[in-house]
């Protein structure tokens, strides 16, 4: 089983960019399918986007309007997470997850970081 560790979360402003990192040890990181999720004060979980072990297929939310884009490396066992136009709503705790199935559903994640929070102010 793989280990994540999410960092990179701050305080930023409305409208600023941040990439997020998950850094992954003790496995074959490439064998993982991973996501990106958030869960926001009092709301549920929400899947943001996930990436294939290779990095061949990708998918985003659609709420995400475009704003969010997921990659990884895999030489360095590590995977980003790019938001821009952060906006207030945005403000939650942000974390990656490794699945062998390459799935939207957060039950079907087998690892999780301890996460990482972002806050957006207005």
């Amino acid at each position: 089983q793989v280990q994540l560790v999410e960092s990179g979360g701050r305080l930023v402003q409305a409208g600023d960019s941040l990439t997020l990192s998950c850094a992954a040890s003790g496995g074959t990181f490439s064998l993982f399918d991973l996501g990106w999720f958030r869960q926001a004060p009092g709301a549920e979980r929400e899947h943001l986007a996930r990436i294939s072990g290779g990095g061949g297929r990708i998918d985003y939310n659609p709420s995400l309007r475009g704003r969010f884009t997921i990659s990884r490396d895999n030489a360095k066992s590590i995977s980003y997470l790019k938001m821009s136009s952060l906006q207030p709503e945005d403000t939650a705790v942000y974390y990656c997850a490794a699945s062998l199935v390459y799935t939207a559903i957060e039950s079907q994640y087998e690892s999780w970081g301890q996460g990482t929070q972002v806050t957006v102010s207005s």
